[in-house]
């Protein structure tokens, strides 16, 4: 092996441009050639690629988004794409890749693998929803995003008197919804892990009303409901004066905290570690703060499990 290839796909996560430069700078630790790849595997089919060096990373640590940028393409899910992704990496010589991104990423890792291509998937996604891994790079940024806005909600919330459903990115893990509801002190926190019963909610809010507590906030993963449709429903109960904030692809953005910039620096090193060892059609995860790997494939056959023992704790403490 003498280039590896690196790329990002699917949504953008803050700290990837980290996990860029530990890449790209590991690898020349090594003595190893590295290549940019410009818009995931769109980009790689268009053979949209080229050398990197140190400077070409300098000064991204503290950037969200990914200076590869990154495009959905759903070509490559056939063998077609998939071959024409070959000839480019044949073409610039690139021997081995590090894909940053999510489950739709590691599909296309794993291809290239089975083509003779070793790829190593890095999880980055704000979701944190990749099974073997703790945390993906971009939770704790979006967490700490989400936090900040809570506490500006609030403001307003107590000002008038209102409930104010708040709907936060995670269409299939709650973890954004049950992290930041718990750290902003969220009322009632919905995730798509946890059943939930509106009128048992609505009646939670009177009885938060009748203690003096006039204001409410509730937190809502998008994979439950649109905050719209909770907001109508919450109303059949009782007249709450509630309002719906989603707060949208403003959760993607923003410099990476010290704990994303640290993760991505580990996990890009890591990756770079085992292409040395010749390894391929792996995944990176970071479990009970020890750096570990699992097959790609495995990844496929496991749901990553959240921590619901902060539903329950929230549950607690908003009483």
């Amino acid at each position: 092996m003498k280039t590896i290839g690196i790329m990002t796909s699917g949504g953008d996560a803050p700290g990837m441009n980290a996990a860029i430069r530990a890449v790209t700078r590991r690898a020349m630790f090594y003595g190893f050639k590295v290549c940019g790849i410009n818009y995931g595997y769109a980009g790689l089919v268009a053979g949209d690629i080229f050398e990197m060096g140190r400077s070409d990373v300098g000064d991204i640590i503290n950037r969200g988004g990914t200076m590869l940028y990154s495009a959905r393409y759903p070509e490559f899910a056939q063998v077609s794409g998939q071959l024409r992704g070959i000839e480019q990496l044949k073409k610039f010589g690139v021997d081995a890749l590090v894909v940053i991104g999510g489950d739709g990423s590691y599909h296309g890792a794993l291809r290239l693998t089975e083509h003779g291509y070793n790829a190593i998937g890095l999880p980055g996604t704000i979701d944190n929803d990749i099974p073997y891994t703790d945390f993906t790079i971009g939770f704790d940024t979006a967490v700490n995003t989400v936090v900040e806005l809570i506490d500006k909600i609030r403001d307003t919330a107590a000002s008038h008197e209102r409930t104010f459903v708040i709907e936060v990115m995670g269409r299939g893990a709650g973890d954004i919804a049950l992290w930041a509801g718990t750290a902003g002190g969220a009322d009632e926190i919905i995730v798509p892990e946890h059943e939930y019963n509106v009128q048992q909610i609505a009646q939670n809010i009177q009885n938060l009303r009748a203690r003096g507590k006039k204001h409410t906030i509730v937190v809502l993963a998008e994979g439950v409901m649109h905050a719209d449709e909770f907001m109508q429903q919450l109303k059949q109960y009782g007249d709450f004066d509630a309002r719906s904030t989603v707060l949208g692809h403003v959760q993607r953005g923003g410099a990476p905290t010290a704990r994303d910039r640290v993760l991505a620096s580990k996990m890009g090193a890591y990756a770079v570690d085992l292409l040395k060892e010749g390894r391929g059609g792996i995944a990176v995860g970071m479990e009970q703060n020890k750096l570990t790997y699992h097959k790609i494939s495995d990844l496929f056959t496991e749901k990553h499990q959240p921590d619901l023992e902060l539903y329950d704790i929230n549950k607690t403490l908003a009483k």
